[in-house]
């Protein structure tokens, strides 16, 4: 009860210390409080932190802001959880020091002030091991000898001894924060990915023919082209074959029909099996294991919901909701229904059971060379079953990746990021404008929210075409590109439907395609190259090779004197690459504008010249330090992508 130090309002700390935050290694966590004391005394603070199992904690001191906020920081440099914790306390020895100062200048007599420093020296001495304490006790005798008055004094007013009051502190009565503060630490592609999903059903060369692992095969390096290095398949389950459904959403499928790979589960098998059309179980492996020969991986869908003869509803139909009439309750967003899909029951008497098996589909596919996983409607599924199955799953497999496809409300979404969600969806797809776009980057990339939503832009989906695409030209798809390619660090696209521009909706305002490969099977010509493969290979070169666009919280909005003009600036964390994006957002006509350089974020001086080159063009330009033309013709590209010198 002697400690006189109050700390409040921790950030980060989110829940009470319940969740995590998030990092890679050698990032910065900064942490900030509020932290005061009774009366004038001087206070000293610090950061505690550990990597979890280690016995060793590390320590680094907190400086003071104004009306006592505290900040500080430490790096993280290996995968795994961390974890921290703040002390603060008054240290009689810094504020004797401060004082003595105050006093001498004052022309008052030391001898006694001497005699105390002295004696806090011996007392914060036995707080350090012997090679330390011996050099604080040497202080403490010269501080003591009174023959050696202006001796001691010239010691106690010079830097070093300055430095030894700093890094050695005397502390006692410390208040000491530990809400379970961590984080977790995982691994580079958690922050940086380019993802690229296709249908392997729809890689045969044949109109009719249904294509296989092997014939997936052929896409890799087209892929690796591309640039990209995740490769992500929807689900490569056995389809139900009981309320198929058909062409366009049909609810009755024709023959031959392949229906929604969403549907999963038949007589073939349910969540750990594979649909046989597209191959073995060991095909499936031998497709991870060629990926991983152009440094790509896989990627699976899980979607925890079943067709009407998955083989769950005979072994367990307590998993599932039965009607008064017996009949198995299908997926509903009345008045729509989902004939083909059967939601599991959270709510089951047999939830233990149920939980078990599910994570066991993760653990499963790990054991076959997958780590990273693209959950489907996670939203509609219990919340504390994630943060039970992401956290177990990690234990065993701490590179396990997670992405949340979750549009949904804001709060839902973040609680999923919350309970251990590595990746999210977000409403980029939504943000059209440069206003709604501005806004919606810096609500996730400058609010709490940095510290656990890592969010995962995309252009498209299977499921979505979106508004602004809808029967656009190529400009606008290009625009999108390289909105989500250099605003967020993970991205990823439906593809080949947006490279090859796919712009026909279904109609009736609905933001789906038109004949949509959900439901079919398709034949793509894989060796056409146009404006937007050469857009998308030059643009994921240009990330891989800046690392100021390997991260999304570095983002700094410039001003512009035309609207339809988005500029924005990427600093790495070191500084040496500063990379400049200026987007056109009409995708019809050239606009042109004057782009503010802001010199106080770039350290710059009126006068300098400023060096820029064009990674799209590779072309070189030189600006001033104060405002610039740009010109940007979106027939020609609707961006620039800039790399400053400084």
């Amino acid at each position: 009860m002697q400690n006189r130090v109050i700390i409040q309002n921790v950030y980060p700390e989110f829940n009470g210390g319940k969740y995590y935050i998030k990092r890679i290694p050698n990032q910065v966590v900064e942490v900030s409080a509020d932290i005061f004391g009774d009366g004038h005394d001087a206070i000293r603070a610090s950061i505690v932190y550990k990597k979890s199992g280690d016995v060793k904690w590390h320590e680094v001191f907190m400086q003071p802001e104004v009306n006592d906020v505290w900040r500080g920081s430490f790096i993280v440099e290996a995968e795994g959880f961390y974890e921290y914790k703040l002390e603060a306390w008054v240290d009689q020895l810094l504020n004797w020091h401060r004082g003595f100062k105050k006093k001498y200048a004052d022309g008052q007599d030391m001898r006694t002030e001497l005699m105390i420093g002295a004696n806090f020296l011996e007392e914060t001495a036995k707080l350090y091991p012997s090679s330390i304490a011996e050099s604080i006790r040497q202080y403490a005798t010269i501080l003591g000898n009174f023959n050696q008055y202006h001796s001691a004094i010239e010691h106690v007013l010079s830097p070093n001894f300055e430095v030894l009051v700093e890094q050695y502190p005397y502390k006692r009565f410390v208040t000491t924060y530990a809400k379970n503060l961590r984080v977790r630490v995982g691994r580079p592609k958690e922050l940086f990915s380019a993802w690229y999903e296709f249908f392997p059903r729809s890689t045969a060369s044949e109109v009719g023919k249904h294509g296989t692992f092997k014939d997936a095969e052929r896409i890799i390096p087209r892929v690796a082209e591309l640039g990209f290095d995740v490769i992500y398949f929807p689900p490569i389950h056995p389809i139900g074959k009981v309320n198929r459904k058909g062409k366009n959403n049909a609810t009755i499928a024709q023959p031959g029909e392949p229906g929604s790979c969403w549907a999963i589960g038949s007589d073939e098998g349910g969540h750990k099996a594979v649909l046989p059309e597209l191959g073995t179980l060991d095909d499936f492996k031998h497709f991870v294991q060629e990926a991983a020969k152009y440094n790509i991986e896989v990627a699976m869908d899980i979607a925890f919901q079943a067709a009407p003869d998955h083989p769950w509803i005979k072994e367990h139909p307590e998993w599932f909701v039965w009607r008064p009439d017996g009949t198995i309750a299908y997926a509903e967003n009345p008045p729509k229904k989902y004939q083909d899909i059967v939601p599991i029951n959270f709510e089951s008497s047999d939830w233990k059971n149920l939980w078990e098996e599910l994570k066991s589909v993760f653990v499963y596919w790990l054991e076959q060379g997958v780590k990273i996983f693209r959950v489907d409607n996670p939203h509609t599924k219990a919340f504390r079953f994630w943060e039970w199955c992401i956290q177990e799953v990690q234990k065993e497999y701490p590179d396990a990746m997670f992405l949340s496809e979750a549009f949904t409300r804001p709060k839902v979404m973040a609680e999923l990021a919350k309970l251990g969600y590595t990746q999210s969806y977000t409403y980029f797809t939504w943000r059209n404008t440069r206003k709604e776009m501005e806004e919606y980057m810096t609500e996730i990339s400058k609010t709490a929210s940095k510290e656990y939503f890592r969010p995962n832009f995309w252009p498209n989906t299977p499921d979505i075409l979106a508004y602004e695409l809808m029967n656009a030209n190529a400009n606008q798809f290009v625009k999108r590109f390289i909105l989500a390619a250099t605003l967020s660090s993970n991205y990823g696209m439906y593809g080949p439907a947006y490279e090859f521009m796919d712009n026909t909706p279904m109609g009736n305002g609905k933001e789906e395609y038109y004949n949509s490969e959900k439901y079919e099977i398709k034949v793509h010509d894989w060796s056409l190259r146009n404006r937007m493969t050469d857009i998308i290979t030059r643009v994921n070169r240009i990330r891989k090779e800046n690392t100021a666009l390997q991260d999304t919280y570095n983002i700094h909005f410039t001003n512009t004197s035309n609207e339809q003009l988005m500029s924005f600036l990427k600093i790495s964390a070191d500084g040496r690459n500063i990379i400049w994006c200026i987007v056109n957002f009409d995708p019809e006509h050239t606009q042109a504008g004057m782009i503010e350089v802001p010199k106080q974020l770039l350290g710059v001086k009126s006068g300098q010249r400023l060096k820029l080159e064009e990674l799209l063009l590779g072309e070189t330009y030189f600006w001033s330090t104060e405002s610039n033309y740009v010109e940007l013709n979106p027939y020609r590209y609707p961006a620039h992508i800039l790399r400053l010198s400084l």
